[in-house]
């Protein structure tokens, strides 16, 4: 019995040997393999039993062939996955952003406000000369260009993350399918029993996608007893217990373009609020352009309302023999300080001058604008278009659509000076630019084709520059409407804080990466293949499997002697 115990032990540890020996060539071939973890075949003492008094050993025996992983560094990886990548998407939206100011090259914004400056300040001097008065239309024309090709860019740069949304939350919805899939082929492949055998290859590619996954959106994963694994995301689940949960987008209109939203299908929450590259893309598009864009129109607000409120009260060569309001009101009772406008209008007034043509004699009349919110009287619209129409030689109306309209009796012409309410400004007569904001900034389209109605003057005759010498500083005066600096330096804060953003997103993702790449480096240490280790490890192995073949052999002639006796 002794033999036959020796025997079958000695067979036990060939197997045993043999199928170490499988393992450790299995690692050598898959050295290279990108996302291979290093397989260990588990070992343990056979049932030891007694005999005759004395406890004897039952050899060797293979409980598993385990993945050598640490699931704490595999979610510390996750972790790093997601915050990098998303530092990353910010750093490449900075730096689109960064190139489209295009302020490293003499087409830039700064450069065309200096033009539309110089163009005002060369008038100054002969206010009256067509050709200066020209090419401050130019000027502005091209400033207006460049403002809103700057927008369309930023624009267009958002326009072009949906794509890129789109393409991660697909490839996202296929790793979690595929997470899923290999869940339920492991699970199958562990329950034979084979050795308790834990389906490496299945495993190495699902913790491929599982990283890839992190990658696009943060995620936790917690395993099962029986190899499944369940995936969250924040307090939402991708994969739980044989149920997935996919990543959708929603079309939605944002600072006048479409972009998409990302949430969870079923559960119809958004994506967590830090982490992986669709939050980082996400960021970027809503964070890092749109607050561009909602600066970018504060800057040409406040350009549109500042120039408008100047040129509003001056005088040009001539005056208007018709003109009507660029902006609208929608209720002509209304009071007008409830309206929307560009500009505020305040308590106060302005004065119109109706000049006749034929003699030069002006009857100059103070329209008031009671907003003082006393006595029940506010003024309206058609409180304003009363108080014109009572003025000698002019007739006022309200347009079907909302406009103030003025005409000029045969032979008469309309002129405006000393707007302290902002009433003409915000209606929009007498003004220079047209819109509100950088997608829809204009030039009044009677001075495009009138240039004597640009108004350089304040009363004076042709060559009074009053009110274009004001209108020269305009660059340089402190605006309430953007923190009381000028929109000189307002714009150069928006471009410094693009710099410094760009700069901080760039360290930030760079830092984020090393940590990444240490992680990695661990990962690659404790789950890597090693070929001189491998190679020591076969080595043992087959002298392993060398010895309990001796014992075989050994026991085999034990066997020849007993016969023979």
């Amino acid at each position: 019995m002794a033999l036959t115990a020796a025997l079958a032990t000695a067979s036990r540890a060939l197997q045993v040997f043999s199928t170490a020996v499988q393992v450790s060539s299995q690692n050598i071939a898959n050295a290279n393999t990108p996302g291979y973890i290093r397989e260990e075949l588990t070992l343990s003492p056979e049932n030891s039993y007694e005999r005759q008094g004395f406890i004897v050993g039952g050899g060797v025996k293979a409980t598993a062939v385990r993945q050598a992983i640490d699931q704490f560094l595999e979610t510390r990886i996750h972790d790093s996955n997601s915050e990098a990548q998303a530092a990353g998407a910010r750093e490449a939206i900075y730096s689109q952003l960064e190139l489209q100011l295009r302020e490293l090259g003499d087409q830039d914004l700064s450069s065309r406000f200096s033009s539309f400056l110089a163009a005002l300040n060369e008038a100054t001097n002969q206010p009256e000369q067509d050709s200066l008065r020209s090419n401050i239309i130019t000027q502005g024309e091209l400033l207006i260009s460049d403002i809103t090709s700057l927008r369309n860019r930023v624009d267009d740069l958002r326009t072009d993350q949906t794509v890129r949304i789109k393409n991660l939350v697909d490839e996202g919805n296929s790793l979690i399918d595929e997470i899923s899939t290999l869940n339920d082929q492991i699970a199958k492949q562990e329950s034979n029993g084979l050795i308790e055998s834990e389906a490496g290859a299945l495993r190495s590619r699902r913790y491929i996608a599982m990283n890839r996954l992190s990658e696009i959106v943060p995620v936790q994963f917690n395993e099962r007893p029986n190899g499944q694994v369940d995936i969250y995301s924040g307090s939402d689940y991708l994969v739980f217990s044989g149920r997935i949960q996919h990543i959708e987008t929603e079309s939605v209109t944002d600072r006048g373009v479409t972009v998409e939203i990302v949430k969870f299908d079923q559960t119809q929450s958004q994506l967590p609020l830090t982490g992986g590259e669709i939050r980082g893309v996400i960021d970027g598009r809503d964070g890092i352009l749109g607050e561009f864009i909602d600066d970018f129109d504060q800057l040409t607000s406040s350009l549109i309302n500042a120039f408008n409120r100047i040129h509003a009260s001056g005088e040009g060569l001539e005056g208007y023999s018709s003109v009507t309001s660029t902006n609208r009101v929608d209720d002509p009772d209304g009071i007008l300080s409830d309206s929307v406008f560009p500009i505020r209008i305040n308590h106060g007034s302005f004065e119109i001058k109706v000049t006749n043509k034929q003699t030069g004699i002006s009857n100059i009349e103070t329209v008031r604008i009671d907003l003082d919110g006393i006595g029940g009287n506010d003024t309206t619209l058609e409180d304003l278009r009363a108080a014109l129409d009572s003025i000698a030689d002019i007739s006022a109306s309200i347009t079907t659509s909302g406009e103030l309209q003025l005409n000029a009796a045969p032979g008469f012409e309309i002129r405006f000076a000393n707007d302290s309410s902002g009433a003409l400004g915000a209606l929009g007569i007498n003004t220079f630019f047209t819109g509100s904001d950088s997608s829809n900034i204009g030039i009044n389209s009677l001075i495009k084709q009138n240039h004597n109605l640009l108004a350089t003057g304040q009363g004076g005759g042709p060559s009074d520059n009053r009110n274009a010498l004001e209108l020269a500083t305009i660059l340089e005066r402190p605006l309430e409407s953007i923190g009381n600096t000028s929109i000189d330096d307002f714009y150069r804060t928006i471009v410094a804080g693009v710099a410094q953003g760009t700069a901080s997103e760039k360290a930030r993702a760079a830092g984020l990466n090393e940590y990444r790449l240490s992680l990695e480096s661990q990962r690659a240490q404790f789950s890597g293949v090693s070929l001189d280790e491998e190679a020591v490890r076969m080595i043992e192995f087959q002298q392993a499997y060398a010895a309990s073949a001796r014992v075989i052999r050994t026991v085999d002639e034990l066997f020849d002697i007993l016969v023979n006796l």
